[in-house]
């Protein structure tokens, strides 16, 4: 069993700082990562690729509503829905290599594989070429991020009920879309698809858009929203969704109890996230 002074457990924006920090201060440092790539959810499914989607359908919708006033005129202008994917996926790519150079600069160990303790010194890691280690530590920091969270009723089914992660590497650019949640993911993915063109509905379960922050935000940004095209259903309960196969519907009940339907080539489930623990055999280690 190899002995760390310290192993983190999860490469995302809070473990591998965590991990070069405690490499630079002279520790012998091990990084468990249970995907391929370095960087977690920011990096691979989260803020980067959707920033550089973002990007690219803000200069599309630039080409589209503002280039004319300028004098620019853009004959037969399209969205080619494959190579903005693949674009997002270099600036991923690029981001990733970057963070497997600071990992050797740094001398930071770097293992592929799930972790789980086997008490409060000891971690087992299930390697992704099938291996059993084990790892000791005087110290470990748990940065597992978060997962995506759903509400009774609703299923991720990764197929046509999508996250946000499943709706970054979509096969089809979707006529229509519902996204239930209107917090800050969802009225980002609202506004990517939207962008491209795609029909788009908000359903929330409170009284305004960004419930969680200043009320000012969330009303100034209904009101962008809706100049845009974005339909927005406020005080909504979503009680169930439905693949069928080549769509999917969400049921709904507003506030007075009336039922409605609507039904898209995707439902987008942004209701939040929660934290990522299962596995990690926490139950081993003492309180």
């Amino acid at each position: 069993m190899e002995q760390f002074d310290l192993v983190v457990i999860g490469s995302g924006p809070g473990g591998y700082v965590a991990a070069i920090r405690s490499a630079q201060l002279g520790y012998k440092t091990a990084l468990v990562e249970k995907y391929d790539t370095l960087g977690g959810t920011c990096t691979n499914v989260g803020c980067i690729p959707t920033k550089a989607i973002l990007d690219s359908t803000h200069h599309y919708h630039d080409a589209q509503h503002h280039f004319a006033a300028h004098g620019i005129q853009v004959a037969g202008l399209s969205i080619d829905f494959g190579r903005l994917y693949e674009r997002k996926d270099k600036v991923v790519l690029q981001n990733t290599q970057g963070l497997n150079f600071l990992m050797k600069k740094n001398k930071v160990t770097v293992i592929h594989g799930t972790a789980s303790f086997v008490n409060n010194s000891t971690v087992e890691i299930a390697t992704s070429a099938g291996e059993r280690l084990s790892l000791g530590a005087n110290k470990f920091i748990i940065a597992t991020g978060s997962k995506p969270a759903t509400i009774p009723g609703v299923t991720i089914d990764k197929k046509r009920i999508i996250s946000s992660t499943e709706a970054l590497s979509l096969p089809e650019k979707p006529g229509k879309i519902v996204i239930i949640g209107g917090g800050v993911i969802g009225v980002e993915m609202a506004s990517i698809f939207n962008r491209m063109g795609c029909e788009v509905t908000i359903i929330e379960y409170a009284d305004r858009l960004l419930a969680n922050m200043d009320h000012e935000l969330g009303d100034a940004l209904k009101k962008i929203l809706l100049q845009d095209g974005i339909k927005i259903l406020l005080k909504q309960a979503v009680y169930k969704t439905e693949n069928e196969g080549s769509s999917a519907s969400v049921f709904f009940r507003d506030s007075d109890g009336q039922e409605q339907q609507l039904r898209a080539d995707y439902v987008l489930v942004a209701v939040g996230r929660k934290a990522f623990t299962a596995g990690l055999g926490l139950e081993n280690t003492a309180g």
